[in-house]
């Protein structure tokens, strides 16, 4: 079994890969894990550092093959708007719930969730099932980090005193005088 100590962002290698790994978005987080390839082998992925795979990420093989990372289909809901402005109004409520979303000229896509459905629906959405490969937005405070040796970068944040609490009713209240 070979190991994975590296790899490299999508586009980065030219050459084809030797084979792939298909993984939904949720299990595309990875540091130390066995992974099961479309052609039956295992190979053994250990990263100093955890990392977001992206659709087209090549793992680097201790021979010097690579591996391409590919996104399942999942089940998700397809979101279009009236219009620009109302898209981005949709995306603020999404955001507003801290979910993942694929946000896109025209559409938003996010896994299915029936009461998030219903919201959208009030709020003028067209929503449709779909299924595709899914790729959320990332977060302001992560960094993709990718490069040759696998490093990953990390971003720092402070909340300062603008009152954020932790937990599932967190808020981010600011406080005016």
């Amino acid at each position: 079994m070979q190991h994975v100590h590296s790899y490299r962002p999508a586009g980065e290698v030219s050459d084809p890969p030797v084979d792939t790994v298909t993984l939904p978005h949720d299990l595309r987080h990875l540091r130390r894990k066995l992974l099961h390839l479309s052609n039956g082998d295992m190979v053994m992925l250990d990263l100093k550092e955890a990392v977001l795979f992206h659709d087209g990420d090549r793992l680097v093989l201790e021979n010097g093959d690579t591996v391409e990372i590919r996104a399942a289909a999942e089940k998700l809901f397809e979101i279009r708007a009236r219009d620009g402005l109302h898209l981005i109004e949709l995306a603020w409520h999404l955001g507003n719930r801290h979910l993942s979303a694929q946000i896109e000229e025209g559409r938003i896509l996010i896994l299915r969730d029936h009461v998030i459905r219903a919201m959208l629906e009030g709020l003028g959405a067209s929503v449709t099932d779909v299924e595709e490969a899914f790729q959320p937005v990332r977060g302001a405070y992560h960094s993709h980090g990718s490069n040759s040796h696998g490093s990953h970068e990390h971003a720092s944040h402070d909340h300062g005193s603008h009152g954020h609490e932790a937990g599932h009713g967190h808020h981010h209240g600011h406080a005016h005088d």
